[in-house]
């Protein structure tokens, strides 16, 4: 007759050491015969099969099914169930009591069993069922156990979704102190991985975790953005320290070295930002001088830098007096945002001055010089530019205003009655594009109690909005404006329209003396 444990592989060995005569199952050969032909079958699968014969579900098992219960092997061949799983008998001794009374077969998906099988309680996750194994005459005989381990599958999920959450967590970190406050809430949510986690970072609250206080690995994990940040982690004594667990405590690490080193970039990058918002501020506001006294009209100016630090640019305003008395206004904006913007803005400014000084013609000359200089001196520079002259006062206290306008939002004129005018006019070129593009000039006469309000694009453009919406809410926020001074405009339009974080500012407002002004100050 063939041997019954030909089919056992591997095991053969170990079922013929077993003293089978002194185990409850008693010498092999008084097996019966649904014993001995229900573990051919199980010998014969790959897949991990028990049986659990008898009342002390005495156990028999294939080869597949040794790697389930690790250190237990060899011992447990033949021994019965409660002596090879005492530690979690609790959980399964009622489920195979229930189907060995013929209560029916059991189904269990993914359940924790913290089991001692390399010398320590360890965390594993299984999938099985009980199914009762029939003699000829009905009798229940044993109990057959199919058994899937599920520990590396649940882990690995467990593991992708705390690094996943980490991750999202740490994308905003923006100050390299704050790591400890941001990661460590989320990395305790998994204290099946970690018992306890510790991130040393200079400028961070003291550690609020002591480590010596339970026994246990402990890993410290230098993180690579400096020698002064340490990942500290007390791990899981009911796991063990395989590839798989100290790869993801590497990649924990690693996560939090590249958020780190991303901040402390952020941090430099804010700190270069602001030095060049500061000196770029200090360059536009040793230009931006006060506007001169001019009898007969009232001048304000305000200059108004970006919330955001790496946006403060080349805004400007400027206002003179040239030698006839005729009053020059002239606001514009430099393309960019940056330091380099900044001091283009200057070259333009001053180019403008002398040219519009030296020249003393019409604005779109002036204009059109200032092309000239800027290609004949190769200032690779682009802006909107305004250009005004305000002749000295006329007829019953009027002012006739002559613009040249390349490429800037037109002013805004407010008539005596309060009613509010956008200067449009055809749409002519950036100064800087072209040496020889076309300038026009226009005019427009300010009755006494007029204002006229140049500004940079910053005042009326917003993201997500259109230009034409912007221009539509200034011409709201001015209207019913007649009786304001042009510093009350100023500040009203500034009020009205709010910071924003994406430009600067500039305005620059003129305002015509009322006629009982003009009259006063004959009499």
């Amino acid at each position: 007759m063939r041997d019954l444990f030909d089919a056992a592989g591997d095991l053969r060995g170990a079922y013929r050491d077993v003293d089978w005569t002194s185990t409850p199952l008693g010498p092999v050969e008084t097996w019966s015969p649904t014993l001995r032909g229900t573990l051919d079958l199980a010998l014969a699968s790959r897949f991990p099969v028990t049986l659990l014969w008898g009342r002390k579900f005495v156990l028999v098992y294939n080869e597949a099914y040794v790697e389930l219960i690790g250190d237990k092997h060899p011992a447990a061949l033949g021994a019965p169930a409660e002596a090879v799983f005492g530690e979690i008998w609790d959980t399964i001794g009622p489920l195979l009591e229930s189907v060995a009374a013929g209560k029916g077969t059991t189904w269990v998906e993914n359940q924790q069993l913290m089991m001692d099988r390399h010398g320590f309680l360890e965390e594993a996750y299984f999938t099985y069922s009980y199914s009762a194994v029939h003699g000829p005459d009905g009798t229940i005989e044993g109990v057959l156990d199919i058994a899937s381990e599920t520990t590396h599958e649940l882990l690995d999920r467990r593991r992708l979704a705390l690094l996943s959450r980490l991750s999202d967590r740490l994308g905003d970190l923006d100050h390299p102190q704050e790591l400890d406050a941001v990661a460590l809430p989320v990395l305790r949510e998994d204290p099946d991985d970690f018992r306890h986690v510790e991130i040393r970072v200079p400028g961070s609250l003291p550690p609020g975790q002591d480590f010596a206080v339970e026994a246990g690995p402990v890993i410290h994990m230098r993180l690579s953005a400096g020698p002064d940040a340490t990942f500290v982690a007390g791990l899981s004594p009911h796991l063990p320290l395989d590839e798989r667990y100290l790869g993801f405590v590497r990649l924990i690490g690693t996560s939090l070295s590249q958020a780190l080193s991303r901040a402390r970039q952020r941090e430099a990058e804010r700190r270069t930002a602001e030095l060049e918002r500061k000196m770029s501020e200090s360059l536009q506001r040793s230009l931006l001088t006060p506007p001169p006294k001019a009898e007969g009209l009232d001048i304000a100016v305000r200059y108004r830098s970006a919330l955001e630090q790496a946006q403060v640019g080349g805004d400007w305003y400027d206002a003179y007096l040239l030698p006839d008395g005729r009053l020059t206004m002239a606001v514009g904006d430099v393309t960019g945002h940056d330091l380099d913007a900044a001091a283009l803005m200057a070259q333009l400014r001053n180019l403008l001055r002398g040219i519009s000084y030296t020249l003393r013609h019409f604005p779109s000359r002036v204009l059109a010089g200032l092309d000239d200089a800027l290609h004949g001196l190769h200032v690779g520079a682009f802006a909107t530019v305004v250009l005004a002259h305000v002749d000295r006062e006329g007829p019953q206290g009027r002012r006739e205003v002559r613009w040249s306008n390349a490429g800037h939002p037109p002013p805004a004129l407010v008539a005596p009655d309060g009613t509010v005018t956008l200067l449009t006019t055809r749409p002519e070129l950036l100064i800087g594009v072209h040496a020889a593009a076309p300038r026009t000039d226009h005019t427009v006469v300010l009755e006494p109690g007029s204002s006229l309000v140049f500004y940079t694009d910053g005042l009326v453009e917003r993201r997500g909005e259109s230009l034409d919406d912007g221009l539509g809410r200034l011409v709201d926020a001015l209207a019913d404006r007649q009786h304001a001074s042009a510093d009350e405009l100023c500040d009203h339009l500034l009020g009205a329209f709010g910071p924003t974080s994406e430009d600067d500012v500039v305005l620059a407002v003129l305002r015509v003396h009322t006629l009982e002004q003009w009259t006063n100050s004959r009499s």
